[in-house]
């Protein structure tokens, strides 16, 4: 019986014993996947140095903020206390909680999936290793450069959330609020290119026979996180640049006073910032399950429970983000929805809760230091879930609003759901990187302190709150009766950092990165990461047959080690890994991945100057970094986009695999349609913007221009897409000449180009001004949208040209030009639906 992509199962039974394996091929594995020596180390793109790059850099960003947080505690420790001035300690809470959910908690995620999924899943790596190195490299550039704003007086202060109007240029008039704009953007843009890796990474790269049934937990975790970025993130990149454009250009998106609401920034931030909650919350939730499965020695209780709870608190958070928005006078009906939909999405987490403890009282597990944290997490994160049933009920949230109880809770639920569970990973997996494991008894003193730190500071917190301390204000006066709980808080703070301070301790006398030689299976796991691993992650890419492969056939780790599985060898003399098919995990073809390269890392530098010189308002010379960064992602996409030199190689036990597919089987085309979601959901909230500030401030809106001008317009982008249709039909022919098909892309991209600039000039024709009201405002932001995204598939256009005319077009099909086609197709349909939009609708109404 064959397979539904033409291997037959049977084959995977074939594969030759040790003996039967040539001499010096894992030589030949060991150069082509060779370690990097000094400044090497900045053009790396194997996981294992990215990944352990990316967590080291999310830990620093967590000591950072958590400097600034005890400097704040010793602040209120006393009414009156005078250790920081206002305006430093505004700064002080807007960079921890910005730094704290943008640079350590969704990032040390990310970084872990970065780090361990390629091992979980038997894969040589993700399937973009330099896009993995980019999204590090732009992210600790850009977070670095965030951070320094402190330390001149140029942080922002108006809050993780920066509601407007605090953050206009009427109440913040200089860059504070331009750097968190601007550099909260750009972080974002990192943190979409790993969700982007993630995604095609569990779906396509897993190991033979590893079906979506067999899939380690922590796997659909990052699955569903990964989703969850890509919907959830486009809402804050469209109310930063929104706000951003407002600040700069005066157009009055938030400004009521000329059709502007400063709520749609609540509800632009919010549809991101709740949800964010469970993009933390859920991989963490993903190590707790693998380590509580590992730490009894049992198999999970529940998996597919689990697997149900994962994907559905991923939906149903996408539908609570007006929870923080119950005292802003929105409708009842609106209320009630939103309080019953924040109470839904603690069932899926209260399925997860039981089956930890169902498979920890299941099995036997040691209370060692992972087991220790793994517990006090569980006790946390519940306490902290308790008090959020309480604020889901509309008339208690309207008395703890804004109070230090809010504080206490939402510290409860990261630190129990995020934090704690954390560092259980760093001690039950450091052993995978590192030629010691860290100290059991050392371990068990820093649990102890952060546990008893943690709940001394933050318990005393729903006291403080119910009894009337506002959050955000940097001093009062005595004689409230809030001296002794700030008292316990700030003490329970210090005793919080001595534990982490022993952790890095700890970490300095034991912690000896390496990519080939480590501590090993110290506790006993049963998933794929604990194979022998080097540069090249396993030696061969096994079969699964079950959950817990290690547990299931104790020697498959010798039979992985002696090359008996896939891929014993490099078949092309280059690295490698297996594209699987998404359901069931079978071999689809060979992936040719890109080596080390420079232009990730000079990439990201000139993006961040991009960014960072427009915020200090050097436009001109923002502007050169960015077409410089332009030119590091070209040469950096020249370098991997090779034409096809064998079409097909033996991969292991006599199954030949092709090295190239174009369309749907290609994880190229997996990607783009990833990004063009993360685009199309940019532009829905943009969509969303333009109908709410119609329907709160309708009179100011005017008739838009002649629906006749729809017509040319309807006509450039149709044939736009249409000669970009036909050059991919053609390039199949045979007989057509080379550089037809690249010549009918560029006549492609000039017709939307030619569309833009009708649609444009008859806006500026007609009178409508930016700056005059929220109509004239959001339409030029779809304007906005719509040239940026012609500028890049011109920019797109041009590369393929300059490919052809080096011969470089794979025919009878190409990657590159099937990639460039989908953009040029979804451009003409944005393009279609915003003219449609701004010109039929309310014109119809007015």
């Amino acid at each position: 019986m064959r397979s539904e992509t033409g291997f037959d199962p049977a084959l995977y039974d074939r594969f030759p014993t040790r003996e039967e394996r040539p001499a010096g091929e894992m030589k030949e594995l060991e150069r082509i996947w060779c370690a990097p020596k000094g400044w090497q180390l900045l053009t790396v793109v194997n996981n294992n140095y990215i990944g352990a790059f990316y967590v080291g850099a999310a830990f620093l960003f967590f000591l950072l903020a958590g400097v600034l947080a005890l400097v704040m505690r010793v602040q209120l420790a006393w009414p009156l206390n005078g250790i920081l001035p206002q305006e430093t300690y505004n700064q002080f809470f807007t960079m921890h909680g910005t730094v704290m959910m943008f640079l350590f908690a969704v990032p040390a995620v990310e970084a872990l999936g970065v780090l361990l999924l390629p091992q979980m899943l038997a894969a040589r790596d993700l399937p973009f290793p330099r896009l993995s190195a980019y999204a590090f490299w732009a992210y600790l550039i850009g977070g670095l450069a965030f951070f320094a704003s402190i330390f001149v007086g140029l942080a922002p202060d108006g809050g993780w959330f920066m509601y407007p109007p605090y953050t206009s240029t009427s109440f913040s008039p200089g860059i504070n609020a331009d750097f968190w704009l601007l550099g909260i953007g750009f972080i974002e843009i990192s943190a979409i290119a790993g969700a982007i890796e993630i995604i095609v990474g569990v779906l396509r790269t897993r190991a033979p026979g590893m079906s979506l049934e067999k899939m380690p937990i922590f796997a659909w975790a990052m699955l569903v996180f990964a989703a969850m970025i890509i919907i959830g993130f486009p809402a804050v990149i469209l109310g930063t640049l929104l706000l951003e454009l407002e600040r700069a250009l005066n157009w009055p998106f938030f400004d009521p006073t000329r059709g502007g609401d400063p709520l749609l920034w609540q509800h632009l931030f919010w549809f991101f910032g709740h949800p964010e909650v469970y993009i933390i919350f859920l991989p963490a939730a993903g190590l707790v399950t693998m380590m509580a499965s590992a730490l009894a020695k049992t198999a999970v209780v529940g998996y597919r429970l689990i697997v149900l709870a994962l994907v559905s608190t991923g939906f149903i958070s996408f539908g609570v983000w007006a929870h923080h928005m119950f005292t802003t006078g929105m409708p009842t009906l609106t209320v009630g929805f939103f309080s019953a939909a924040s109470m839904a999405v603690s069932v899926p987490a209260g399925i997860q809760v039981f089956s930890w403890i169902a498979t920890l009282a299941s099995g036997r597990p040691r209370m060692n230091t992972p087991t220790l944290f793994l517990v006090g997490g569980i006790v946390i994160f519940v306490m902290g879930g308790l008090t959020g049933v309480m604020v889901a009920l509309v008339p208690f949230d309207y008395q703890a609003h804004d109070s230090y109880f809010i504080v206490a809770h939402l510290h409860y639920v990261l630190i129990g759901g995020m934090v704690f569970p954390l560092f259980a990973a760093f001690y039950n997996w450091t052993p995978m990187m590192s030629r010691r494991p860290l100290s059991e008894a050392m371990g068990k003193w820093v649990f102890w302190l952060m546990f008893a730190g943690m709940h001394l500071t933050f318990l005393p917190m729903h006291v403080t709150g119910l009894m009337g301390m506002p959050r955000r204000v940097y001093t009062y006066l005595p004689d409230r009766d809030w001296e002794t709980t700030n008292l316990l808080s700030t003490i329970g703070a210090g005793i919080l950092a001595l534990g982490i301070c022993l952790f890095l301790i700890d970490l300095a006398r034991n912690f000896r990165f390496s990519a080939d030689e480590n501590a090993g299976n110290v506790y006993g796991g049963g998933t794929l990461e604990w194979l022998p691993t080097g540069l090249y992650s396993t030696r061969s890419i096994p079969v699964v047959r079950s959950r817990d492969p290690l547990w299931h056939d104790p020697a498959l780790p010798e039979d992985v080690e002696q090359g008996r599985y896939f891929l014993p060898n490099s078949a092309t003399g280059l690295r490698e890994t297996i594209i699987t098919s998404p359901i069931r995990a079978e071999p689809e073809y060979l992936q040719i991945m890109p080596g080390p390269s420079p232009w990730p890392v000079a990439a990201a530098l000139f993006t961040a100057g991009f960014f960072l010189l427009l915020t200090v308002q050097a436009y001109w010379t923002g502007v050169v970094s960015g077409i410089i960064a332009i030119l590091c992602l070209l040469r950096w996409l020249w370098d991997t986009d090779r034409p096809v030199r064998e079409p097909q190689v033996d991969i292991g036990a006599g199954i030949m695999a092709p090295t190239y597919v174009t369309g749907p089987r290609s994880h190229g085309w997996w990607a783009m349609m990833v990004l063009l979601t993360v685009i199309g959901m940019i532009f829905l909230m943009a969509c969303f913007s333009y109908l709410y500030l119609y329907g709160v401030h309708p009179r100011l809106w005017i008739a838009p221009p002649d629906a006749a001008w729809l017509i040319p317009i309807l006509l450039a982008y149709g044939a736009g897409f249409g000669l970009a249709w036909l050059g991919r039909r053609l390039l199949r022919r045979d007989k057509t000449r080379l550089w037809t098909p690249g010549v009918l892309l560029m006549a492609g991209g000039g017709g939307s180009i030619l569309a833009f600039a009708i649609d444009f000039l008859s806006w500026r024709g007609h009178g409508l001004s930016p700056d005059a009201s929220g109509q004239g405002a959001t339409v030029y932001a779809f304007l906005s949208l719509q040239g940026l995204l012609v500028a890049i598939l011109f920019i797109m256009t041009c590369y393929m040209a300059a490919r052809n005319s080096r011969g470089l077009i794979n025919r009878p099909a190409d990657n590159s030009y099937d990639l460039v086609y989908l953009f040029a197709a979804y451009t003409a349909a944005q393009g279609l639906v915003s003219a449609l939009l701004t010109r039929l609708f309310p014109g119809s109404l007015l």
